[in-house]
């Protein structure tokens, strides 16, 4: 990780609105509950953390934000504003996925990583850790059924989010006894902001351009005749 970074990072994927400062290998974060709120909140949590760290939006290096799976309204609010905020200040960006973050949080070797989709359906997806905290992708990212996913070999695996308290019951008949299930946990966006650091350090930089929501599904809810 560069030393010396500064790098902001974005999360508005599931109901909580986070935003999270990079400076010298710390992190302030501004986390909060947000149900609808976080075109509301998320800018104000943006000027909160440069004015306690004293930074000017230009002198960053870098832009960060989950780019889903998660909430379609919440993708878009965030990849909108760091698009704007990245434009503004002539920033690069680097997009990091909804799940990988939420994997990154656990801080566990092997980890299911699984969000409510709605619909009866999950977003989840099966990282093993290297160097503690970078996750490799065992399986993909995907949406589907509680009951279509299987855990992948190995042991110490953790299993966190929300689909874990939606679906439980039938996440536990599929996959087994986990090492532990963490189901309140939710994707911050100060792992967002440390999985991005390593990208950055390994020299990957995108224009603000190049932001775009990764949904997984195009359908938002289910019809009449499937309800």
């Amino acid at each position: 990780m560069c030393p010396r970074l500064k790098l902001l990072a974005l999360e508005t994927s599931s109901e909580y609105c986070s935003a999270a400062l990079l400076v010298n290998g710390e992190a302030l974060q501004r986390l909060e509950r947000a149900g609808q709120r976080h075109s509301e909140l998320l800018l104000p949590m943006v000027q909160g953390l440069l004015a306690e760290a004293g930074l000017p939006l230009g002198a960053l290096d870098a832009l960060a934000c989950a780019v889903g799976p998660g909430s379609f309204t919440g993708l878009r609010i965030a990849t909108a504003v760091a698009q704007g905020l990245a434009f503004g200040a002539d920033l690069p960006v680097i997009p990091v996925g909804t799940l990988e973050a939420l994997a990154a949080g656990a801080q566990a070797p092997r980890v299911i990583a699984c969000l409510d989709a709605r619909m009866g359906e999950v977003y989840a997806a099966a990282y093993e850790m290297h160097e503690g905290v970078l996750p490799c992708a065992l399986q993909a990212p995907r949406v589907c059924a509680p009951v279509a996913l299987r855990l992948p070999a190995g042991d110490q695996w953790i299993g966190c989010g929300s689909g874990f308290a939606r679906h439980g019951e039938a996440l536990a008949s599929v996959l087994g006894a986990l090492d532990q299930v963490r189901p309140d946990s939710v994707p911050e966006a100060r792992w967002v902001a440390g999985l991005a650091a390593a990208r950055f350090a390994a020299g990957e930089r995108h224009p603000p351009e190049a932001l775009a929501p990764v949904y997984l599904r195009d359908k938002v809810a289910l019809t009449r005749a499937e309800r």
